[in-house]
């Protein structure tokens, strides 16, 4: 199966918006509606969300046959990664100047879409960021 780093970005949208108590974890499965993404099946999002724990953007998600799939939080890195991609203009942009070079990698989204989000402070508040 092809990573898809749209359904990664939405998936972290959703497991961000999930209520939580700090330090609770959520039993969910991956036909539930508060993680389905149009036009992708259960087969895909599981895949995608065991990706998303390879790659350190949530901590503790253990798959459970009988009950789904037990999430505690996003990670430091995960908060990072969706704070930079957050916005629908800068992931757009993120995404067009990263298949101009002809792939990425999460690390590199992450970098590509905070030098668009640097360019936009700068324009605004005329502060440059090193």
């Amino acid at each position: 199966m092809k990573r898809d780093m749209d359904l990664i970005r939405e998936l972290l949208l959703k497991l961000e918006a999930l209520p939580m108590r700090p330090g609770g974890v959520v039993t969910i499965s991956p036909d539930a509606e508060e993680i389905a993404v149009a036009g992708h099946d259960v087969e895909q999002i599981e895949y995608h969300l065991s990706l998303i724990l390879e790659a350190g953007l949530i901590e503790q998600l253990d798959v459970h046959p009988m009950f789904g799939i037990s999430f505690r939080r996003l990670s430091w890195q995960g908060h990072d990664f969706l704070d930079s991609v957050r916005d629908p203009r800068i992931w757009e942009k993120t995404k067009k100047g990263a298949e101009a070079a002809g792939g990425f990698t999460v690390d590199l989204l992450k970098d590509l879409a905070k030098g668009f989000i640097k360019k936009q402070v700068e324009e605004y508040t005329g502060v440059k960021i090193a």
